[in-house]
């Protein structure tokens, strides 16, 4: 899937973009590839470039509302 994330992140940077947050909606919880490839990866790149601050909101992993709403999810499937 395009725009790849790290030259996005780049780019932002490099448009004067110094602080930056970073949400992965496909994931539901957080694993390699939020942690290590943009929250690591991401943010050296993000920094290299000439940002200040990346910051990775954390996926809902097993918050309540997330695990209630799953639940409810499931109990209205065919």
């Amino acid at each position: 899937m395009q725009p790849y994330t790290e030259p996005t992140l780049v780019d932002l940077a490099r448009q004067g973009i110094r602080r930056l947050d970073v949400v992965c909606p496909g994931f539901v919880s957080d694993c390699l590839e939020t942690l290590e490839e943009i929250g690591i990866a991401g943010r050296a790149a993000f920094l290299a470039a000439g940002g200040s601050e990346l910051g990775l909101v954390p996926c809902l992993n097993e918050s309540e509302d997330w695990i209630r709403a799953l639940a409810m999810i499931a109990e209205i499937a065919p």
